[in-house]
């Protein structure tokens, strides 16, 4: 879990006392109707709540039907987004890749072919792909064997100049350097599961035989592992890389079964010895070292694996709040717009889609969130979620945003633990975002008379527990909203399910807890 700095808790402090001397006044109606008067009285309410006294909330509801606005408070402030942002990458990923772009990871040969020989390098160039597994890279492998090589005589060349060599983003903080959630963006990277999270290897430990056993998936001898846990009888354990290295101390106690997902320092490295480790089960041998840096021009292609379109990566992306596939796909769109792969190029791309499509004000330093220097305004949030409506990607889109109150992992994402047996339960389709002292729910939902409805939720500076049920509370009362018919909020909007108060997406705490 990611660790609160006491300095931003004292900045969180000093800036939530701040607004605290200056607090919002209550949103008054701006339609006279009585359904309308009673969904900004209502939403009023539920931003009384004592925990926002010294914090900031700005809230946006549209009618994506008919474009009115139905309430508003502070919609216009610059707030801290976390991963509302990818929202906006994944909608200009789209838009500017096509749901049909898939990332090549392919092995060239540098040089010729003589019997069983190639006489120079070899190069495994990636473009970026977040999907790839070891077993990709024991396929390309074996392909190299299938051509009739086994033996390399130069050297083994990882090409990863797709991307620039810029590992971490714009203002992550230091020690979130092993998290798996901020690991290294490389455009040769390798997952170690089906949820795709990129450039991290996950550190198992279990008691047997009275010793503390360590294993990694994939099996890796990448990781300097240095065990000094114990077996006992609770499981209070922390596995943890050193920083700037790639050796990991496992201190503790073990009693059940426990993993940690770990970022691995420089993932073009570790994706190579990943190969190299392939190639030799395979029966070829790589004569030279492995080294970084580009193919010789005129290189030919020995294999190639091609990952899954954009259209599949949305689901594990958008439902599980993946930071490295948000990441990865902002250099992509530099690559192909500027032929830069770089958080500058990108983020350009996905700033002019923003602005070309409505959205007044946005402040991007990265593509997932985790910088405390974004700024959107729930009212730009509101012109994304309005404008998109109208693109011929939106329904691949909107599925792939989590499902309230829906079990199903790869359905409900982020939000499937809650809202659960409520008017909103597999009707709101939204984006959350947690960092310490920030959360965020932004979406569509239908109303009770079944009027497509934008929302933006934005909390910041509230020094208390995620106070995600009051997301929650408005999301279910924006589902039982009727420009005509009262409702009853106090006995309606009691939201039955647990709803998750990490100070991070739950999809980002291994093992899902959520």
């Amino acid at each position: 879990m990611r660790r609160t700095s006491a300095s931003l808790v004292a900045g969180a402090l000093v800036a939530a006392l701040a607004w605290a001397s200056s607090p919002s006044s209550p949103a008054v109606a701006v339609d006279p109707s009585a359904g309308v008067a009673d969904l900004t009285q209502d939403i009023n309410q539920i931003l009384a709540d004592s925990r926002l006294t010294v914090g900031r909330a700005g809230v946006v509801v549209k009618s994506a039907a008919k474009g009115d606005e139905l309430y508003a408070t502070d919609a216009g402030k610059l707030m801290i987004p976390a991963s509302n942002t990818k929202l906006f990458t994944s909608a200009a990923a789209v838009d500017t890749l096509g749901l049909d772009y898939r990332f090549p990871t392919t092995v060239l040969s540098g040089g010729r072919k003589l019997g069983s020989v190639l006489t120079g390098d070899l190069v495994l160039r990636g473009t970026g792909d977040p999907t790839m597994l070891a077993e990709d890279y024991d396929a390309l492998a074996a392909k190299v064997a299938a051509a009739g090589i086994k033996l390399v005589a130069g050297k083994l060349v990882a090409d990863d100049t797709w991307f620039d060599s810029v590992r971490l983003g714009n203002d992550w903080t230091w020690d979130d350097e092993t998290a798996y959630y901020a690991a290294q963006i490389s455009a040769l990277t390798a997952s170690p599961d089906r949820d795709y999270d990129a450039g991290s290897v996950i550190v198992s430990v279990a008691a047997a035989g009275g010793q503390v056993k360590v294993s990694t998936t994939p099996e890796t001898d990448y990781l300097k592992i240095v065990n000094k846990a114990t077996v006992g009888t609770t499981t209070d354990v922390l596995i943890e890389r050193q920083h700037s290295t790639n050796t990991v101390v496992i201190t503790g106690t073990v009693a059940d079964p426990y993993q940690e997902w770990v970022a691995v320092d420089d993932p073009t490295r570790y994706v190579a010895s990943l190969f190299r480790k392939a190639l030799a089960k395979h029966g070829v041998r790589v004569a030279g070292p492995t080294v970084t840096g580009a193919a010789p021009s005129g290189a030919a292609t020995l294999a190639e694996h091609q990952s899954m379109p954009l259209s599949e990566l949305l689901v594990p992306f958008l439902k599980l709040s993946n930071n490295i596939h948000a990441e990865i796909l902002t250099k992509a769109m530099g690559r192909k717009v500027s032929g830069q792969g770089t958080w500058a190029a990108g983020l350009k791309v996905t700033t002019d889609f923003a602005k070309a499509n409505g959205v007044q004000v946005l402040n991007m330093r990265d593509g997932s969130g985790l910088s405390r220097r974004d700024g959107f305004t729930p009212t730009s949030i509101a012109q994304l979620l309005s404008a998109v409506r109208a693109k011929p990607w939106f329904k691949t889109w909107y599925d792939a945003l989590p499902i309230a109150g829906n079990a199903d992992r790869f359905t409900g994402g982020t939000l499937r633990s809650r809202m659960r047996n409520t008017a909103a339960a597999n009707n709101v389709h939204a984006k959350t975002g947690s960092l310490t002292s920030v959360t965020s729910l932004s979406g569509y939902v239908n109303s009770a008379e079944g009027e497509p409805l934008v929302f933006s939720i934005m909390l910041n500076q509230f020094l208390s527990s995620s106070p995600k049920d009051i997301e929650d509370k408005i999301a279910i009362r924006l589902a039982q909203f009727s420009r005509t018919a009262p409702v009853d909020a106090v006995s309606q909007l009691r939201s039955t399910g647990e709803t998750a108060t990490a100070d991070l997406e739950c999809s980002w705490l291994k093992p899902a807890e959520c």
